[in-house]
């Protein structure tokens, strides 16, 4: 997953590759996975999929599950069902 600063870095090249002169799709990407290798260890990280690695995107961790819910307004987990417990306390 990426912070905003790693973000906005990979997404400048996502952009980038639309502009490239590069003939294949691949060589037009390859300084996304670049990056994305460099800022996360992980390699073979398809380029379209990386720009859905952003942190700011997702919710909190699940105080149940642990995995994180699916957006920061969230107010269950969709993994397990657990009520966000910040969404009980502003119903009120």
């Amino acid at each position: 997953m990426l912070d905003e600063e790693e973000f906005e870095e990979v997404s400048n090249l996502y952009r980038g590759a639309f502009r490239s002169s590069e003939p294949t799709l691949e060589a037009r990407f390859a300084p996304v996975s670049r990056a994305y290798e460099r800022l996360t260890g992980y390699a073979g990280c398809h380029p379209n999929v990386v720009i859905h690695h952003r942190i700011a995107q997702y919710g909190p961790p699940c105080r149940a599950c642990g995995k994180p819910l699916r957006t920061p307004e969230a107010r269950y987990c969709a993994a397990c069902g657990t009520v966000r417990q910040e969404a009980v306390d502003s119903s009120r």
